[in-house]
């Protein structure tokens, strides 16, 4: 199992956003969350990668498990969501790429500031990820020479650079035009067939129906529903999914 999460609650301001969700994702799996803006999606992923703290539960991530900072102490925590971002590649909405660094640069920094690689070797990796992503003649360039589509696909090149175990998506091509989102969405397929474990918190359906093993809907920072595309797409259970699903479909 790549990732467990135990019935975890996660509130801001007194209002639990993640409220009792338990999920399971094993190695290969590329799972979709998806529901309404404010649902919890985005706070459940940054629970997964130690950006957040839970108040409530347990979140097991290749066998690093992340509770309440009162419950393990503040730096057991630190040290086991660093622990989880060693073999977690996080994919944002608005790229983060250094605006003062080459395409090439922004992949490199990483490895050799983290993991002491040789410069010579971490750039033949970056030429690497660069070409899986369609990016090979782009190393030379900074993030303002290149359309969103491809900042957002170094920005996944980038990740790929620690050789993660799972990779998380906020959704991912929420700031792009509607003509670059293919481009990215491609990128995600071929990991996918590569057996690369996936978290994609999207609002494109058409991608998540087609790609995904599994979507889970969430509203109210509850799971609503959870299966196979077909059975959510095709004959979900729940009035609110049905009712979610209207406006795409």
């Amino acid at each position: 199992m790549v990732v467990s999460i135990e019935n975890i609650r996660k509130a801001f301001h007194d209002k639990f956003v993640v409220d009792g969700i338990s999920l399971e994702v094993e190695e290969g799996d590329l799972v979709a969350l998806i529901g309404p803006s404010g649902c919890g999606k985005s706070t459940l992923l940054r629970c997964i990668n130690g950006l957040e703290t839970v108040d409530e539960g347990a979140i097991d991530v290749l066998g690093t498990t992340l509770k309440c900072p009162t419950q393990i102490g503040q730096s057991c925590f630190i040290k086991r969501a660093q622990a989880v971002r060693r073999h977690t590649g996080m994919v944002f909405q608005n790229f983060n790429l250094f605006p003062h660094l080459t395409i090439l640069q922004n992949l490199t920094m990483a490895p050799q500031v983290v993991r002491k690689s040789d410069r010579v070797e971490a750039e033949a990796l970056a030429h690497e990820h660069l070409a899986k992503v369609g990016l090979a003649d782009k190393a030379d360039r900074y993030p303002i020479q290149l359309s969103g589509g491809q900042q957002q696909r170094a920005a996944i090149a980038r990740a790929l650079m620690m050789t993660p175990k799972l990779m998380l998506y906020d959704e991912p091509t929420s700031a792009l035009d509607p003509t670059l989102v293919n481009e990215v969405l491609r990128v995600m397929k071929q990991l996918d067939q590569e057996g690369m474990t996936q978290i994609v918190v999207t609002h494109e359906m058409r991608f998540a129906r087609d790609v995904a093993d599994r979507i889970v809907f969430i509203e109210h920072g509850k799971i609503v529903e959870m299966g196979p595309p077909e059975q959510i797409f095709g004959s979900p259970r729940d009035e609110r999914t049905r009712n979610y699903l209207r406006h795409f479909l």
